[in-house]
């Protein structure tokens, strides 16, 4: 079984195919959406992952021509696949292999380099407290709801460590226990409340910077990125060029766009003012809906 059943993370996305990759009838949609899903099956079997001309010869087309086929059926491409299927990996092996060292190499990486590079961001901490479950971490949390659906805040005796938008409450808040089991949830203080109010009423009335105290690890890259957008004002966009360029590496636009997506915190590094450099919107962690919402809000300010 595949990690994504196809459709599904693209309608969430809120990704629409062109009409060159939309099929015309249900039986050329259902061809596309088994190629896909071998595609993905191959993927996950595979000890190194299978490169995008490996994937399109064997579904019988150009690269060009699978990447937005793939697309238009799992709405991500296939190498996010892949490091989406790393990054379920990684969880589970930390929970369960006998040292860290043995998770790496579960979790499929190569080298412990890359995995200590990759860890912080997605996990928010190091990889040994995140193996243990949280233990010896504090954190208190806050769902509510908002114009753009729930939001979970999530922040450690040093600063917010998670602000994350979902469709049901119940789902964020099982996210956060799941992931440290071994954490010791406190109560809200009345710092905390006051740090929520702040996020919520940002929400309404996105003005100026949401300037709070936060406790997020990342590469000393994504800290630069995320330092980047933490700069472009309220109402305006960057392209991740232009973010390049800004911290002094004009070429890493794709490295840019990857740590947009390792943001742990939304609206407190506000990677939806990211886009391509046409100034169309590209992909967001919580769905492209939620980040065209948002730069609305902005420049209805």
């Amino acid at each position: 079984m595949t990690f994504f059943r196809s459709g599904e993370l693209a309608a969430a996305a809120g990704y629409r195919p062109c009409k060159r990759c939309r099929p015309d009838a249900p039986s050329q949609q259902q061809a596309r959406a088994t190629l896909v899903r071998q595609a993905c099956a191959r993927i996950e079997r595979s000890a190194t992952p299978p490169t995008l001309a490996q994937l399109a010869q064997q579904a019988g087309m150009s690269p060009y021509h699978f990447q937005r086929v793939f697309k238009a059926v799992a709405g991500i491409s296939p190498k996010a696949y892949h490091k989406a299927l790393q990054a379920r990996r990684m969880t589970v092996a930390l929970q369960s292999a006998p040292s860290v060292t043995a998770a790496i190499h579960d979790a499929g990486f190569n080298s412990s380099g890359r995995f200590y590079e990759t860890a912080p961001a997605r996990l928010g901490m190091s990889p040994g407290s995140y193996r243990k479950g949280g233990v010896n971490e504090h954190i208190r949390y806050a769902v509510e709801p908002c114009a753009l659906g729930w939001i979970i805040v999530a922040a450690t005796r040093q600063g917010l460590c998670a602000i994350e938008f979902g469709d049901a409450p119940q789902a964020l808040a099982e996210r956060i226990r799941s992931r440290f089991p071994q954490a010791g949830f406190e109560p809200a203080d009345d710092v905390f409340t006051h740090w929520v109010s702040q996020v919520l009423g940002y929400l309404e009335q996105p003005r100026g910077v949401l300037d709070l105290p936060l406790d997020v690890q990342g590469t000393i890259f994504q800290q630069r990125v995320w330092q980047a957008l933490r700069a472009i004002p309220a109402g305006q966009t960057a392209s991740y060029g232009e973010i390049a360029a800004r911290i002094g590496q004009p070429k890493a636009h794709r490295a840019v766009a990857h740590a947009c997506a390792c943001n742990p915190v939304a609206v407190a590094i506000p990677c939806h003012r990211a886009v391509r450099a046409d100034g169309s919107l590209a992909g967001y962690r919580w769905g492209i809906l939620r980040k065209r919402e948002l730069l609305r809000r902005e420049d209805e300010k």
